[in-house]
């Protein structure tokens, strides 16, 4: 490869979910998720926006397909709303519901769009959650359940499946800091969650092998970190690990080598004693996986706590008095110097390379994608209606060269998906921040595709990086 291009067989994709971008949230059966009824309890989101609309995607897929094919992109990874075919998370599933997926995925095949298919993108049904949600084991099971539903009606025409996304968000931000839906605050439960997630990802994939052809795949993606120590002192290295064991080991340890790390028990043992992992569990959870998605945005930078430190310590995950982190009050995060996205993250490509090459390490000879990737800023229209977007542009170029140089070096990366193909409701954020490569006035829902989505579609098309300064 010359420095800037990529296997023939590499996947250029695209990403999004379904409650920041479909609505239609009272059509044809679905009932309400954990984030309808967050977004609509006041205060819980930016301005008090929702995703009742969201972008319309349930009315408009058939215009974003086509937008999609017109850039040139060969993949679309996107999740199933749980409420919209199984209302109550049990029970039968709501035709109604599987018809738009499976229009969904006709129309992306039509247009030779591989189809991605996310089964849980943090929207469980409010009823389950009522009974206690992902704290509670049965939350696992009602998965499988529904992971059966879903790959029976669409396993003959998807090839690519993904169990969970991101389940340190659900646990962590959901039941730990509460910034996301369902807004509780309960370390405990916070770790009791991580553990029925895994669980679901064991019993859903084992669900799915079960009622799916052989040829298709089965992965989860993780928005594993790359936790950096401020200093090399002992207690500086010491914070970096416990972040790590919470951030990535509490999930890739179960999954990937079907045990948790003894670090991490020992870090949270004054708050559980971890009984809710029942014998068989780490068997169940360790599945063979054919891939790992990997999810990144920003690095991690951490230090020890000193013994005068008081007060909420900010991650880069939403302001809250809530720390996320359980057992972690001893350790401190700091922003890393450098360029910030609209997030106030900052941006470091490296980060994206060791992440891959530490699974590469880890897990050799499993495929790996990046999941997702991307940047929010504050685009605006131009006096001509074009959106340019300089900044998203760099961005995306310095990650995928970073991607590039991770497979020059051995690590088997087959595809990227972009976060996100369109602007959003950013969940707590509401639609302050946009993250699309596709700006969609918010008014009108008109989409128009920003320089980046010009350039990304160039990448894609070619298999080689456009020059940065390149404008469309």
């Amino acid at each position: 490869m010359s420095p800037v291009s990529f296997p023939s067989t590499f996947l250029w994709g695209a990403a999004t979910s379904a409650y920041q971008i479909e609505g239609a949230v009272r059509e044809d059966g679905r009932t309400p998720s954990i984030w309808d009824t967050f977004a609509h309890t006041p205060g819980k989101t930016a301005g008090g926006d929702h995703g009742d609309v969201a972008v319309d995607h349930y009315h408009r897929y058939r215009d974003d397909v086509a937008l999609m094919a017109g850039l040139g992109l060969g993949a679309y990874r996107f999740s199933i709303s749980w409420s919209r075919v199984q209302p109550t998370g049990r029970g039968p599933a709501v035709q109604r519901g599987l018809d738009f997926y499976r229009r969904l995925v006709d129309e992306l095949l039509a247009k030779d769009i591989k189809p991605a298919v996310t089964l849980y993108h943090w929207d469980l049904p409010q009823e389950l959650e009522d009974a206690g949600g992902w704290p509670e084991r049965d939350t696992a099971y009602r998965f499988a359940e529904y992971a059966q539903i879903v790959g029976e009606a669409l396993g003959d025409r998807v090839e690519q499946w993904i169990t969970l996304n991101e389940p340190w968000c659900s646990a962590f931000l959901g039941y730990g800091s509460g910034v996301h839906a369902p807004g509780r605050t309960e370390p405990v439960a916070t770790l009791r969650a991580a553990h029925h997630l895994n669980l679901a990802h064991g019993l859903g994939a084992k669900a799915l092998r079960s009622v799916m052809p052989a040829r298709n795949t089965v992965a989860l993606s993780l928005n594993s970190s790359t936790v950096r120590p401020l200093t090399q002192d002992a207690a500086d290295l010491a914070a970096a690990r416990k972040i790590d064991d919470l951030a990535n080991g509490i999930f890739h340890g179960p999954i990937l080598h079907g045990a948790y790390p003894e670090s991490l028990f020992t870090a949270t043992r004054q708050l559980t004693d971890w009984s809710y992992v029942q014998d068989g569990d780490l068997a169940t959870i360790n599945q063979p996986l054919d891939a790992l998605g990997l999810n990144y945005y920003t690095p991690a930078l951490v230090s020890a706590a000193g013994p005068d430190h008081t007060g909420p310590r900010a991650d880069g995950h939403g302001a809250s008095e809530h720390s996320p982190w359980p057992a972690a009050d001893d350790v401190l995060f700091h922003q890393p110097p450098g360029e910030r996205t609209a997030m106030g993250w900052s941006i470091d490509p490296t980060g994206l390379y060791d992440l891959v090459m530490r699974y590469e390490r880890e897990v050799p000879g499993l495929p790996l994608y990046i999941t997702e990737n991307g940047a929010a800023y504050d685009d605006k229209p131009d006096a001509e209606g074009r959106v340019h977007d300089p900044e998203r542009v760099a961005y995306l170029h310095g990650h995928l060269a970073e991607v590039r140089r991770a497979i020059a070096d051995g690590a088997d990366v087959r595809g990227y998906y972009l976060w996100s193909l369109l602007d959003n409701f950013e969940w707590a954020y509401g639609y302050e921040k946009r993250f699309g490569a596709v700006y969609v006035d918010y008014t009108t829902l008109e989409r128009t595709p920003k320089s980046s989505a010009h350039w990304y579609g160039k990448a894609a098309r070619t298999g080689t990086l456009p020059e940065v300064d390149e404008v469309f």
